[in-house]
């Protein structure tokens, strides 16, 4: 375990190998799960400012989904997140032309419609944030559908939280994650 400012890192973000393999996965985590991605309370009112240049990314079911459940659902913890379609993808995920699942909020993005690049959630996936009163915990989420990403990570000799640089700076800032990264260099094992 971790301990940096107000956060406690699980020692799987040091020591866990990960980087994303869209060619082998597909994107399959914008459908697997029983729920669809996290959101933070501040981003509903982001993406209820920003829907309008995401519709036009997004599937006919998609768009559909939204009018009936809306742009965002509250689950039975209270916890807000994306809706799906059919219990299945992200109202926000969109195929591409190899079948492979991308975020049209993404796509939004780097058309330059839209300042904010996704939920955080998603963009700091495999890593999973609880947060409690004085602190969030980060912990590195193991799945199976992942396999094909730690292998890359592995053979790449990239660690989760090196993946996941940008989006770590992007909720914590600059100075903390290299406060991280010399916390990282003094604890790093060895290759496994």
């Amino acid at each position: 375990m971790i301990v940096l400012q107000n956060t406690v890192i699980s020692d799987d973000v040091r020591d866990q190998f990960f980087v994303c393999n869209l060619e082998k996965c597909k994107g399959a985590c914008c459908v697997e799960g029983d729920l669809g991605a996290p959101l933070e309370e501040e981003e509903l009112a982001i993406l209820e400012e920003s829907y309008e240049q995401i519709k036009p990314y997004m599937t006919g079911a998609g768009k559909q989904a939204v009018e009936e459940q809306g742009l965002y659902i509250k689950d039975w913890e209270g916890d807000y997140s994306t809706p799906t379609i059919n219990n299945r993808e992200c109202v926000y995920a969109v195929y591409d032309e190899n079948k492979t699942l991308k975020c049209a909020i993404e796509e939004a993005y780097n058309d330059g419609k839209i300042s904010w690049k996704k939920p955080i959630s998603c963009h700091l996936y495999p890593i999973r944030i609880t947060k409690y009163d004085d602190f969030e915990a980060l912990n590195y989420d193991r799945w199976g559908i992942c396999s094909s990403a730690c292998n890359f990570g592995l053979d790449l000799g990239v660690r989760v939280y090196q993946f996941l640089k940008e989006p770590l700076i992007r909720k914590y800032g600059e100075d903390w994650y290299k406060e991280l990264e010399q916390v990282m260099d003094e604890q790093q094992p060895e290759k496994a």
